[in-house]
């Protein structure tokens, strides 16, 4: 079943595709599962396939949700050596389907939840961390004036913004206190780096979930979710893409505790290296970068948890990932080399 408005979105498409056959043309469409942001969907139109992406019902928190800065960075990027959708069509008018929505491309690729990438043999697994690791630095390589995206966020300043961003939703929701992040709240303003001045279009959500690999190929095809993109710091990225290594397998995927080795995983040093043997120079990684990005992905978990409870999330898996909230909150804390058990911790 889907909440999609079927005689709607086929009056909308007949006008905005009518080579597919008008009126009269086949439509179909889906869910996609495992979105917790952007209810996504599969739709067939005629001989077209396409995905639609649009913003959640109710109400969502400014600046939330943005799917017009999704489309405007997949037209963007369209041509660049960074691999995304092709996107077709934006439609700011929430009359149309109660929200606003774009449409892509679809292609034709594989999508991986678990980072432990079950069923592959350890030279795909390898191959496609490297991947990733490559694709990130092109990314990274890229000039946001070079592809109109000079004015897509406020250079300078990112990791400061970001803390007041995601300090002031996690103070906002109506859930109750997490004590962990709370004390990251207090450790990572204390422990930020001095600002480099380095500047690149940063993907904000850069984890294996959110590739595309080819079909039979150990690669990526396309980076997807582009929701929380923006101009900020390359190390954001970067420090959000191994989380993997310090989050457990039953702790959204990741791959603490597992023999790397023997999956054909690269370690967390060599996936960090082989991201700086592609990138433009930068500075290196650090506990705070780490800390950082586990911090905000529980952040991420809290309003997961929030649109649960409100009814609103887009996974019917939103009310189970929910309580991960503490658990990243938790491993943050270790990436900061803090004692989780530890509430006099002297740092704070």
């Amino acid at each position: 079943m889907s909440d999609l408005d079927a005689a709607a979105l086929r009056d909308w498409l007949s006008r905005q595709f009518p080579d597919a056959g008008g009126p009269d043309a086949v439509l179909a469409f889906e869910p996609i599962s495992g979105g917790q942001s952007n209810p996504t969907y599969f739709v067939t139109w005629g001989p077209r396939r396409l995905v639609l992406r649009r913003k959640p019902a109710g109400a969502i928190l400014p600046g939330a949700h943005a799917i017009e800065r999704e489309f405007r960075v997949l037209r963007a990027l369209e041509g660049t050596n960074v691999p995304v959708p092709r996107a077709l069509v934006l439609e700011e008018d929430a009359g149309v389907l109660g929200t606003p929505f774009y449409v892509m491309e679809r292609l034709e690729g594989r999508v991986f939840s678990d980072c432990a990438l079950p069923g592959l043999s350890p030279e795909e697994r390898r191959a496609m961390y490297l991947s990733m690791a490559e694709t990130l630095a092109r990314l990274h390589a890229l000039r946001p004036d070079e592809v109109g995206l000079d004015d897509y966020g406020r250079p300078g300043g990112y990791f400061e913004r970001q803390l007041r961003r995601w300090s002031k939703q996690y103070a906002d929701s109506p859930g109750p206190r997490i004590p962990a992040l709370d004390r990251m709240m207090d450790w990572l303003p204390a422990n930020m780096p001095a600002d480099d001045g380095a500047v690149s279009i940063a993907h904000g959500d850069f984890r294996l979930g959110n590739m595309m690999f080819h079909p039979t190929e150990p690669r990526v095809v396309a980076v997807l979710d582009w929701e929380l993109s923006t101009l900020g710091h390359p190390l954001a990225d970067l420090g959000f893409c191994v989380m993997p290594w310090q989050t457990a397998p039953d702790e959204y995927g990741g791959i603490l505790g597992l023999d790397h080795a023997a999956l054909g995983i690269p370690s967390r040093e060599e996936f960090v290296a082989h991201y700086h043997a592609h990138a433009r120079q930068t500075a290196e990684l650090t506990r705070f970068h780490m800390a950082f990005a586990l911090f905000r992905f529980a952040v991420i978990f809290v309003g997961i948890a929030d649109r649960a409870g409100a009814g609103n999330a887009a996974s019917n898996e939103a009310a189970e990932l929910g309580p991960l909230a503490e658990r990243f909150a938790i491993r943050a804390l270790q990436a900061a080399g803090l004692d989780p058990s530890d509430e006099a911790d002297p740092s704070r």
